[in-house]
């Protein structure tokens, strides 16, 4: 029977709806006169900021072969409106619609473009030169190939070599531009360029805490995430993942398939016979070319391992593709997979980019392909990112273009997962929660473990005042000593409002100009989500540490270290690992309640709703004496805050290092923890047993 507290809040937030199923209609052409050269307009914000004079090694040869590329089109405002009252029915417990997923067949034809308006788009393709390769099974896109000469012809713009940071890198040099006859059904090219999201993985970092004894690690084994987030009780009670599959969305293949067997055997997971692992190159409309093993290696085993350990008597499917100049692999492969008769049920994606840097129409396409997912019936986790709230500063050791989040799961379509961290190290709490030895699958926690958000950064206000600083920032702060130099970090859990999922930013890489987020989903009530109209990230997140307090996990990887016991593995942190254990737990409430769910995230907040009220719920927080009854543990400590340089979002009252804020005057850190929903962790964490045994049938 569904939960009735669940019934209740998903009513009220959703909206009783009483439409009709919805009948099969065809599109209204949008183009409505001949495509004329002399007439262009500019597909604004598809030219990266690192296409400029410093970086220009040359224009590329006009014979180079450009295959993969994909010109996205835009559905009418008619059919627009449809998919969206489509979308909120799905998960409206009161709608004739309630979870009547779609084929993909359907989709096409009830919300894809007009085949008038497909025909014009190719034949102005075709009139310069470019080959039309198809289009794709939702008839959003059309993928075409050419020379660059070809292309500069239809579209008046050069692809050159450039050379970004010591690396080479293909990119074209200024916004193309098309017959304005043809816009209307046109948004653009989802990209001209070979810059590529990056994994949430980040390696074990070599820390050292004032105050740990020896340098202990804590690492994550599968019977530890079982019984710190009470999944142990489901599996006890038959709950496993049988007969449910979860893909891991990837451009690389792995090196080794039995790391896989590895990993499950050292942990005591091949007692669960059903569990498996494959991998595929899903074929459909877009050609998914094999990507063999790149950089991308060792995110593609940890999302599979670690995806089996919270459903390990599920299939585990690597679906990859190799990148192309207009596409990230990953894409390809989910949207072959979504054309297929049988969708899968879940998948899980552990990359990100910045939506500033990604583009309009890039964020379109990704918003586009997950709302297709959750019509299917398809759960789509992705890793919120691994910057703190600066994911324009990925990779860096300073943020200095402000508040910014990744592209990738900042839809209102997906799940975005976020990183906590233990604070029981902060506490000198270690031996409360942890057994002094392993035992034979290397388990040696005791119970949940109260939580703080994940990061790694001198402005952290946890960690400096654990080093014996009154603040992070200022001259006498921590980021401002020497002892805080080896701490001067953007690595932590991402988490913020989307900034920039359409319009044109006015400065390179920073949310300004024309950007806008997504509008706020009916469904993103809970206490503590700010008024801020767009969509707020994360949603969920789980333990994605990567050795500061002590805490990581470790995965078998030939390429990066599987040999001996465990404690000579791979060990990394990053919201990659979050990700994957979440769609696996997601694969335990469709084997319980024996059905797809499509977006989680309304069920989500409906019971975090129940379990926080109005003002949040102190029997809910994350700490010593959480009730056994919450779904949800509501983590209320610490900040995900970095250090920063400059004038954007950067308070820096003295010293050269600043805290990034929402407030240039005053110390707003971005961004602190709160009572029920907050940036830097969501809703918080999850009681899986809980979670399973209210999510409404």
């Amino acid at each position: 029977m569904p939960h009735p507290r669940t019934t209740r809040v998903l009513a009220a937030v959703l909206g009783a709806c009483a439409l009709s199923p919805l009948a099969a209609f065809a599109s209204l052409p949008q183009i409505g006169a001949p495509a004329d050269d002399s007439q262009r307009v500019v597909l604004a914000h598809i030219t990266r900021a690192e296409a400029n004079a410093q970086n220009d090694r040359g224009r590329v040869p006009d014979t180079m072969r450009l295959d993969g590329l994909q010109l996205l089109l835009h559905r009418g405002a008619k059919e627009q409106a449809a998919l969206d009252r489509l979308s909120r029915d799905l998960h409206d417990p009161h709608s004739p619609r309630y979870r009547k997923w779609l084929t993909a067949k359907q989709f096409a034809d009830r919300y894809g473009v007009a085949k008038s308006d497909i025909d014009a788009v190719s034949a102005w393709l075709t009139h310069h030169g470019l080959h039309v390769d198809g289009v794709s099974g939702n008839r959003m896109a059309i993928n075409f190939s050419g020379t660059a000469g070809q292309l500069r012809d239809a579209f008046q713009t050069e692809i050159h070599r450039l050379s970004v940071k010591g690396a080479p890198h293909l990119a074209n040099m200024s916004d193309p531009r098309i017959p304005a006859a043809l816009k209307p059904a046109v948004v653009g090219i989802t990209a001209l360029n070979d810059f590529r999201p990056h994994p949430n993985m980040i390696k074990r970092g070599d820390f050292t805490i004032k105050g740990t004894t020896g340098g202990k690690s804590y690492a994550l084994a599968p019977e530890d995430l079982a019984t710190i987030y009470n999944i142990t009780p489901v599996f006890s009670s038959g709950v496993a993942g049988q007969g449910q599959t979860v893909v891991v969305i990837e451009d690389s293949n792995v090196v080794n398939t039995a790391d896989f067997d590895t990993f499950r055997t050292t942990f005591g997971l091949s007692s669960y016979t059903t569990g498996s692992f494959t991998q595929v190159h899903p074929a459909g409309s877009t050609k998914c070319r094999n990507p063999l093993v790149n950089e991308a290696e060792s995110e593609a085993i940890l999302d599979a391992e670690w995806a089996s350990a919270a459903a390990p008597a599920a299939a585990i499917v690597l679906s990859s593709c190799r990148d192309t100049l207009s596409d990230f692999g990953g894409f390809i492969a989910l949207q072959n997979m979504l054309e297929s008769a049988s969708p899968p049920a879940i998948v899980s994606i552990s990359y990100g980019q910045c939506e500033v840097e990604l583009g309009e129409a890039t964020n379109v396409y990704i918003n586009g392909l997950y709302q297709q997912a959750d019509a299917e019936g398809t759960s789509v986790f992705v890793s919120s990112g691994d910057e703190s709230s600066a994911e324009c500063d990925d990779r860096n050791n300073v943020a200095t273009h402000g508040v910014s989040v990744s592209g990738f799961m900042s839809t209102p379509y997906n799940v975005s997962v976020g990183g906590t961290d233990f604070i029981d190290t902060a506490r000198g709490a270690n031996r409360k929660y942890w057994n002094p030895t392993n035992d034979a699958v290397y388990g040696s926690a005791k119970s949940y473990i109260p939580e703080m958000p994940w990061a790694d950064s001198c402005a952290n206000m946890i960690l400096s005042q654990h080093e014996g600083y009154a603040t992070p920032y200022g001259s006498d702060g921590f980021c401002n000593s020497a002892a805080g130099a080896d701490d001067l970090s953007t690595v932590g859990g991402s988490g913020g409002p989307s900034g920039c999922a359409t319009g044109t930013p006015s400065e390179d890489n920073q949310v300004s100009g024309t950007c806008a987020g997504y509008a706020k989903p009916a469904w993103q009530v809970l206490a503590g989500v700010p008024k801020d109209g767009v969509r707020d990230t994360p949603d969920v997140s789980l333990m994605s540490a990567n050795g500061l307090w002590g805490h990581y996990y470790v995965f078998c990887d030939t390429a990066g270290g599987c040999a001996g016991t465990p404690d000579h593995w791979s060990g990394a942190g990053g919201t990659s690992f979050a990700s994957p254990i979440l769609a696996g737990i997601q694969a335990l409430v469709n084997q319980h309640t024996g059905s797809a769910q499509g977006n989680p995230n309304p069920v989500y907040y409906s019971l975090a709703a129940a379990d926080y009220g109005r003002k949040g719920n102190p029997a809910c927080y994350s700490g010593q004496h959480i009730a056994g009854t919450c779904v949800f543990n509501d983590v209320v400590q610490g900040d995900n805050d970095v250090n920063c340089t400059g004038t954007v979002n950067c308070y820096t009252p003295s010293g050269t290092n600043g805290v990034l804020s929402t407030d240039d005057a005053n110390y707003a850190p971005a961004f602190k923890t709160r009572k029920g929903y907050d940036f830097p962790t969501g809703i918080g964490s999850v009681n899986v047993a809980n979670l399973v045994n209210s999510w409404p049938q």
